[in-house]
């Protein structure tokens, strides 16, 4: 009987659109498959690939195999009196918000995306907006089951296993293929947020008001106007939220406080023209989305989508930046590197350079993993349309002022930083190394990530 079922080779890329390369796409069929594509050890190796929402080139394999990892999905277990699941790595969150969230159940940490595997979630190690109050998704992680790349299968858990376990957790799909995982959840009373609004009339302003008041929330999420210029500069909005209780809904919504739809509103076209997305677009939305917003709004009532996925709403946003793509740009500084944080953002403004996202966090404790990238501090990220030439000069200048301020940049979100760099950004990068060596001897795990970069 077939353990896996081979595809052509295919043409693929990052979530930005960029440094496609090709690959046999294989689809397993059981752990089964997984481990014998493995032990294979085919030349060009093997790379596990969720829902492509990595941006620039973790989840690709020149002239190799990428392993869909989607084949292989579902919940497997759901202790209720614990609030903890076990699924197969290929779901994804969205399936898991549909599934568990009429049964008073959330995941731990969700990204401004819903259409990630757990997988996915895990080898990122993602955040999101309450990486301050709860961590990062590997924090909630009670265990897990990985094909190394040797075929052979590993449970396992911070506590048994813990430098396999963190080297995992962050580690790009690195380590193996993750087949199953246990979590812990968040109960919920209804799929609403209870959301306060603050407009900041500048970038002191608004980090001010994030450092002043986020410990009070749970979730916090700040977006930025990027080609604000003069006493204006780093103007944003200032979202914070809880989960609402009953009580907090209006009578319309009680009457089926749980219920969650996953659709999106509309499909973005197959075909859209390189350069919409510039400086004079940009501007103009940012300006609407600025004088609309109320500048205090307290306790308003939005659905899950609404606060934490908006572009879920637009199937297939990304080709709104047309062929060329976009380039997603995110740093972490730490706290007392505020001045980078600044700088960062008067470099873009005066630049022009067009990011029609830029979202400011703040950044809680991290966590054990050496390639986790979160640590105390503020995080920025940016989506900037491929074409300007000067931005790759731009983006250099910036991982010289993270690297200088004891900063790093997100590997999820990276198709272009360059490999000096990365032992300053992740200084445990030898000890991650050496624990991969004993997972994956021969280097069959391989992605183009890891060439370009040397892990």
């Amino acid at each position: 009987m077939a353990k896996f079922k081979r595809g052509a080779d295919s043409l693929l890329a990052g979530w930005g659109g960029t440094g496609a390369t090709r690959a046999e796409v294989v689809h397993p069929l059981s752990e089964m498959g997984i481990a014998e594509i493995l032990k294979q050890r085919p030349e060009r190796g093997v790379i596990a690939r969720g829902l492509g929402r990595a941006y620039g080139d973790a989840a690709l394999n020149s002239g190799g195999i990428v392993l869909d990892a989607t084949a292989l999905s579902g919940v497997r277990n759901l202790d209720e009196e614990n609030g903890v699941v076990t699924v197969a790595a290929g779901t994804s969150l969205e399936d898991l918000m549909r599934w568990l969230l009429p049964a008073g159940w959330f995941v731990p940490v969700t990204p401004g995306t819903r259409v990630v595997t757990v997988g996915g979630a895990i080898a990122s190690d993602i955040h999101g907006k309450n990486h301050h109050a709860d961590g990062t998704f590997g924090n909630h992680v009670l265990s897990m089951t990985l094909i190394d790349g040797t075929g052979t299968t590993r449970h396992l858990s911070p506590a048994d296993t813990p430098k396999e376990f963190w080297a995992t957790t962050g580690g790009m799909g690195l380590t193996g293929v993750i087949t199953e995982a246990t979590f812990r959840l968040i109960p919920v009373e209804t799929s609403f947020m209870r959301v306060d609004t603050e407009r900041a009339s500048n970038l002191d302003d608004l980090m001010a008001r994030m450092s002043d008041r986020d410990d009070e929330y749970r979730y916090s999420v700040a977006w930025i106007d990027c080609l604000a210029t003069g006493k204006s500069m780093g103007r944003g909005i200032l979202d914070r939220g809880e989960h609402a209780l009953l009580s907090d809904l209006p009578a319309n919504k009680r009457r089926n406080p749980l219920a969650f739809s996953s659709h999106a509103v509309v499909t973005a076209p197959p075909i859209f023209p390189s350069g919409l997305v510039n400086r004079w677009t940009v501007r103009a939305f940012n300006e609407l989305w600025f004088r609309k917003t109320r500048s205090d709004h307290q306790g308003a009532i939005h659905s899950i989508g609404q606060f934490f996925h908006p572009l879920d709403l637009v199937t297939d946003w990304n080709r709104l930046y047309g062929s060329r793509g976009f380039v997603q740009y995110q740093f972490c500084v730490p706290f007392g590197a505020e001045r980078a944080v600044q700088t960062a953002v008067e470099r873009l403004s005066l630049s022009g350079a067009a990011s029609f996202l830029a979202v400011l966090k703040r950044f809680g404790p991290a966590n054990p993993g050496p390639l986790s990238f979160p640590q105390p501090g503020w995080t920025l990220a940016l989506d900037i349309p491929v074409g300007d030439p000067g931005l790759s000069g731009l983006l250099d200048g910036l991982d010289d002022l993270v690297l200088d301020n004891g900063g790093s940049v997100y590997l999820a979100k990276d198709g272009r930083v360059r490999r000096g760099h990365l032992e300053g950004m992740y200084p445990r990068l030898n000890e991650w190394r050496e624990t991969v060596a004993t997972m994956n001897p021969d280097g069959v795990i391989q992605s183009d990530l890891a060439r370009r970069l040397g892990l």
